[in-house]
């Protein structure tokens, strides 16, 4: 009997890839892929959203300095920081400078690629283009936590980033205010994907109106 075919594993992105400044690191991750590889099988996802979070930033959790709670967002770029928000869900970041500076870029929302099933198991009741449509969705999806806090996304593991697939014709990628904080609110650091259907947030921040602007 025939084997089905396997796809094989994305290769990992290379730190090379991962620009030094955390502004041009967030822009340059829109289209690359999140890749988490479980038991079940491997589940993967576009990243179309995400928000920088800079050193002396008053909204980054690095504000205050280096915590046992924070560490992980002062590792060199290209490394997991997870945190459990609001006592509800997790959040995973990637660590945006160089080694000691406390800076980071939130993975906001994943276009569903790979795994969709095992993304269902963990998100039952979400359609396809919201299972990771938000950091706590795509935490859930990705069964993401505290294990994966200052795992290094440029080595391969459970979990990895992965230059994502050639595309023609892709919206270009917009700009906005960052969503659901109160301080430095006003600091156009969220990119997206124009016109995904996956990425979360009001729909004034992500299409031609608003406090949106083209770059």
């Amino acid at each position: 009997m025939e084997r089905p075919k396997v796809n094989p594993a994305p290769p990992v992105l290379s730190r090379r890839r991962l620009p030094l400044d955390p502004t041009a690191m967030a822009r340059s991750l829109i289209g690359k892929l999140l890749v988490r590889a479980t038991p079940e099988g491997r589940m993967s996802g576009r990243i179309v959203e995400v928000e920088a979070y800079l050193e002396n930033d008053a909204a980054a959790h690095s504000f205050r300095g280096e915590t046992n709670r924070n560490r992980s967002m002062f590792l060199r770029r290209g490394h997991a920081y997870v945190y459990f928000i609001y006592g509800t869900w997790f959040a995973l970041n990637v660590s945006g400078g160089a080694a000691g500076v406390g800076a980071a870029v939130l993975i906001r929302a994943l276009e569903p690629v790979e795994g969709l099933d095992l993304m269902r198991v963990r998100r039952p009741h979400a359609a396809d283009h919201r299972l990771a449509s938000g950091p706590g969705c795509l935490a859930t999806a990705f069964g993401i936590d505290f294990r994966f806090d200052g795992l290094d996304l440029c080595a391969p593991g459970a979990l990895w980033l992965a230059p994502g697939p050639v595309r023609t014709g892709v919206a270009s990628v917009g700009v906005s205010v960052r969503i659901g904080i109160s301080k430095e609110a006003h600091r156009p650091l969220r990119f997206f994907e124009r016109g995904n259907p996956c990425l979360s947030g009001p729909r004034y921040l992500s299409g031609p109106a608003g406090r949106v602007r083209r770059t």
